[in-house]
């Protein structure tokens, strides 16, 4: 058996301290009579080796968790719905999930979006220009922008529809904002790479939260001159394929007649309905159109059903705000109209329903908002397509494929949990390196070693243990071979279970408070001394760890995070 300093010399880096059998085995006579004494001596061996098994495959699944937090960081945006979003990967998502119709020769491809409502200092609340208003505008803004380059450019749509609402406080924005909030609307959804791509074909409905509602228009003329000299007019119709869309500007349909801007409308709507041999129609309003309260919206609202409410103005009675159209305008619209389908916004949520008219029914089917900031936690747009040919039942000239975005919501919480666990493992957790191999095979010694020849128990008798603390402070016992016995002697210094011999007393006064883990003190019994100061070593130490690991993930996913943000936010 090798010395004291021998030892010391083969292993500078550990402290060791001897176990020997005799004391542990003072108070365990019977078992040491029993045959079974070397199986205890081999468990306690095996425990050792246990718990360095455990710590390690504990260390695997942390190291497999930092793995994963960087992949999350790097693949910022790459697995949808629940994860991420970004404009590069996110088509994968929809091309699985939302697609157009076969044959795309036979019909006109269009997609539809609605509500964006960028966000300005009416929506928080808060000061022009404030850091928290511009953090909530940018990430706001390249959710959209994404969702823009991911889902609607890789589908080459043939005809781009904007169902309203694209500024969040339009009618009291002044010039100078209103004119930000449209530099930034054209950036966020890259309207001229959209023009060159539908050969201009792209086209715009006003929104309450545009022009205002009819309340408004007598009092601010303006703001319909100013969104007219950008977006065009309000009431307009085009064709696509076989199929004639009809827009109208639904915030004038039920003011005063004798107001311009609601004339104009109803002039519009009954010169389409004097046409005779009228094609498939599609109507597109911003505001839906009315239904009774409490009508079920189908399986893909996530919202509670909103229903009917109109706020008035006091002076003239015009109004102010409005869910839906009334039933009487509602009921004259589609008579006049006589339309296929209704596409309409307004209410943020997915919505389904089915209007009887004289014509027989119609369907209405209300986009939600494509922003992730206006209440709905599921963002979608809508592919449809126009049939070029013609068919017999005017319902198949047009069909609808509605289409979610990632939530993103799910991703900022899937961030925050990573980053706290990860936390956690950092700091709770030891790091003593990885020997998974070394590990498994002495732990089937040990059990092998249970059942080994009696002649190999007899020499195990005698058995001698050495307790070796590696740099963390977790114990390790290893099994000596003992020729000859150890007598008690006044040299020799008892510290618990640990017996030391004098000539280690130098070295071992040196040391400061050994510990071991609880796990191992309470499976073997072998307790240690742990002062303040070594309390104190522990937590430093793991505190430095956490430093260092948060510093190399955040030098490594931090600027790869912000170069996937701005790749996707400039322009191409």
């Amino acid at each position: 058996m090798l010395s004291e300093e021998e030892d010391g010399q083969r292993i500078p880096h550990l402290k060791v301290k001897k176990w020997n059998r005799e004391k542990h085995c003072e108070q365990l006579t019977e078992l040491r009579r029993s045959h079974d004494f070397q199986s205890h001596c081999v468990l306690l061996h095996l425990l050792g080796r246990y718990t360095s098994l455990r710590r390690e495959v504990r260390l695997l699944g942390t190291l497999l968790l930092e793995l994963l937090m960087a992949f999350s960081f790097v693949s910022s945006f790459a697995i949808p719905n629940h994860m991420t979003l970004s404009a590069v990967s996110i088509h994968l998502h929809m091309t699985l999930y939302c697609r157009f119709l076969s044959n795309p020769g036979d019909y006109v491809k269009i997609a539809v979006i609605t509500d964006p409502q960028l966000m300005d200092r009416t929506s928080l609340h808060l000061a022009p220009k404030s850091p928290t208003l511009e953090i909530a505008q940018f990430y706001t803004d390249i959710y959209m922008r994404r969702a823009i380059l991911g889902s609607i450019t890789p589908f080459k749509p043939d005809v781009i529809l904007f169902l309203g609402d694209y500024f969040d406080g339009g009618p009291v924005l002044s010039d100078e904002e209103w004119h930000d909030s449209l530099n930034r609307f054209t950036h966020v959804f890259d309207i001229k790479t959209l023009e060159r791509a539908t050969n201009n074909r792209v086209y715009f409905i006003s929104g309450n939260h545009d022009i205002g509602y009819a309340a408004y228009h007598s009092r601010m003329p303006q703001v319909i001159s100013r969104y007219e000299k950008v977006f065009g007019s309000r009431n307009y119709k085009f064709t696509a394929g076989e199929v004639e869309f009809i827009v109208v500007d639904a915030q004038t349909l039920d003011g005063h007649l004798q107001q311009n801007q609601t004339a104009e409308t109803w002039k519009f709507v009954n010169s389409v309905s004097r046409e005779s041999h009228s094609p498939p129609r599609v109507l597109l309003t911003h505001i839906p159109l009315f239904r009774q309260d409490w009508t079920s919206c189908g399986p893909h609202r996530s919202s509670p059903i909103i229903n009917q409410r109109i706020s008035r103005a006091t002076d003239d009675h015009e109004i102010v705000y409005q869910n839906y159209l009334t039933e009487e305008t509602t009921n004259k619209l589609l008579d006049s109209i006589k339309p296929v389908l209704v596409l309409s916004g307004h209410d943020h949520d997915q919505c389904s329903v089915t209007h009887v008219a004289k014509h027989g029914p119609v369907s209405e089917e209300t986009l939600g908002t494509v922003s992730w900031q206006q209440g709905n936690l599921y963002p979608s747009f809508m592919l449809l397509t126009a049939s070029k040919l013609t068919v017999s039942n005017d319902s198949d000239y047009v069909s609808t494929h509605l289409c979610f975005l990632p939530t993103q919501l799910f991703i900022y919480i899937w961030y925050i949990l990573l980053f706290v666990v990860t936390l956690l493992v950092v700091l709770l957790w030891p790091t003593n390196g990885f020997n998974i191999q070394l590990h498994i095979s002495e732990f089937m010694s040990d059990i092998l070693g249970i059942f080994k020849s009696t002649k190999e128990k007899n020499e195990d008798e005698n058995c001698e243990y050495e307790m070796v603390w590696d740099a963390e402070g977790s114990m390790h016992l290893i099994k000596k071979a003992s020729k000859v016995v150890p007598t008690r002697s006044t040299e020799r210094v008892e510290r618990g279970n640990a017996t030391m011999r004098a000539v280690g007393k130098k070295q071992i006064s040196q040391e400061i408070n050994v510990t071991m883990p609880q796990d191992v003190s309470d499976g073997g019994k072998l307790g240690g001394i742990k002062t303040k100061s070594s309390n104190m070593r522990v937590v430093v130490r793991r505190l430095m760890r956490v430093f260092r690991v948060i510093s190399v993930v955040a030098a490594v996913n931090v600027p790869i995070y912000i170069m996937l943000l701005f790749s996707d936010w400039i322009d191409k």
